[in-house]
């Protein structure tokens, strides 16, 4: 969907943020159609969190253990996004399921990225299982999010070769070289308006 110049984006994490750093950089650039309004967090000791109050940005963190169950926790979450009237959410290692509410509320306009080449590996432990498995490459992908555990459309995805000699911590280091790439790239399309939804497709305009 075609956005406005400056797309406001907010960003769900649970840890350290690298990947809502990248997204941050990429925000500051010119002509990159978007800025991040908010940052939400699970864990009040994240990473991400104390990053985002020393950049000065919008934050909130959400106890978990403040709400009876996914629901109550889901549409806090949709009040305080529609409250920065929120065009697009990116889910930055969040790691709490979204409740029904959040994914209906924001249909179409939530990214995650995923550390393997869905629909191969997903959820926990992707790395590690890319390497069980024995594949020779695996890669990093952005896909809409939908009801499913990592089963949304898929936007966009990179190749990572793995090597005979990777260890989980090598192969995860170098994918996430990749997703610091392909995260910023995927969020410049969809406010660019160069994605377009179809069924499991994602065709770019």
């Amino acid at each position: 969907m075609q956005r406005n110049e400056t797309g406001r984006t907010a960003i769900l994490l649970s840890g350290r943020g690298s990947n809502f750093e990248a997204l941050y950089r990429d925000s500051l650039q010119p002509h990159s159609g978007y800025r991040i309004v908010l940052v939400v967090s699970d864990n009040a000791d994240a990473l991400g969190l104390r990053r985002a109050r020393e950049y000065g940005l919008e934050n909130v963190f959400l106890d978990p253990e403040l709400y009876s169950d996914r629901g109550s926790f889901s549409r806090r979450l949709v009040r305080e996004l529609d409250s920065r009237k929120v065009d697009l959410v990116c889910l930055a290692g969040f790691m709490r399921i979204l409740g029904r509410r959040m994914v209906e509320a924001y249909a179409g306009r939530i990214l995650n990225i995923h550390p393997s080449l869905l629909p191969a590996f997903p959820g926990l432990d992707a790395q590690r299982q890319a390497l069980d498995y024995g594949v020779k490459y695996s890669g990093c992908t952005v896909h809409f999010v939908d009801r499913g555990m990592d089963t949304g459309p898929i936007a966009l995805q990179q190749c990572v070769e793995v090597r005979d000699d990777d260890s989980e911590e090598s192969l995860s280091r170098r994918i996430l070289e990749q997703e610091h790439r392909l995260f910023p790239q995927a969020v410049r399309l969809y406010f660019a308006g160069a994605f377009a939804v179809e069924g499991r497709r994602v065709r770019k305009r």
